[in-house]
């Protein structure tokens, strides 16, 4: 017998993203949409594709995530980003799946990062496995402020190689949406890391993490992992990932200063 597929997704004004994100999808047996808040056309957008919308306040990344995991039916869940698109390979990988004798496992997804106009190869973007798909139950994300994993519940194993088609990742058109999505997500990982202790007290530790640790990334991921066969784009990913390490430790070490915990 087929078994069925629940789709979770989660938004705020992502109308740019969410129509594709859904057709890529439409033979899902039910896509579960948790939005939390968006002023544009986000809603209209996913009721229109025949999505189930609920409405709810942000909780955090893992907890939205999770939130919308909690309300799918189907026998498999896959987790998808608004700004996700699931390839027409790996549409029919997964639809084999339904109608075959699936195990009961968790699968990871060969992920493809567009960025500024690019298909990103190098520079350990790819193939940028991720965990999307499960049995219902399975899995959740863990509670974290930002760069939230999944995590497996019970017995359940980890097929990390079977599914080879692509999700497709539409991340950042423009050099604006990844600069403000950067420095979001370093004054987030700021609190992670002031909370875990790991600002920087001393002078040595601020040059660690401010300077050489922001260096070294930059040079293993452009240099090492071939991020510069990625021409212009490849530059300028590896160059602002390596900023975002920055301002992060840098963003950290000013909370705590403010908190009077550091008076180097």
């Amino acid at each position: 017998m087929r078994k069925t597929i629940s789709v979770a997704i989660i938004t705020k004004n992502e109308e740019a993203n969410l129509a594709r994100t859904l057709e890529s999808v439409r033979w899902a047996d039910e896509r579960i949409v948790v939005d939390s808040g968006s002023t544009d056309h986000t809603v209209e957008i996913a009721r229109d594709h025949g999505a189930k919308v609920f409405l709810e306040e942000w909780k955090g990344f893992a907890g939205q995530k999770n939130s919308a995991i909690a309300k799918c039916t189907g026998e498999l869940v896959l987790s998808l980003d608004a700004d996700e698109e699931v390839s027409a390979e790996l549409a029919t990988e997964i639809q084999a799946m339904l109608s075959g004798d699936a195990p009961g496992r968790a699968y990871s997804v060969p992920r493809r990062n567009h960025f500024l106009g690019r298909w990103i190869r190098y520079g350990g973007y790819f193939p940028d496995r991720k965990l999307r798909l499960f049995p219902r139950g399975a899995c959740v994300f863990e509670e974290r402020t930002v760069h939230e994993s999944m995590q497996l519940a019970g017995n359940i194993a980890l097929d990390a190689s079977s599914l080879q088609g692509s999700l497709y990742h539409h991340s950042y058109p423009t050099l604006e949406d990844y600069i403000e999505h950067m420095n979001r997500y370093s004054s987030l990982g700021a609190e992670m890391a002031s909370s875990a202790g790991k600002a920087s007290r001393s002078l040595p530790a601020f040059v660690n993490h401010v300077l050489l640790n922001p260096a070294a990334t930059f040079a293993y991921n452009y240099l090492f992992r071939l991020g510069f066969l990625d021409g212009r784009e490849g530059l300028l990913l590896h160059l602002y990932h390596s900023a975002y390490i920055s301002w992060k430790y840098a963003k950290a070490w000013q909370i705590s200063r403010k908190s009077g915990s550091d008076s180097a």
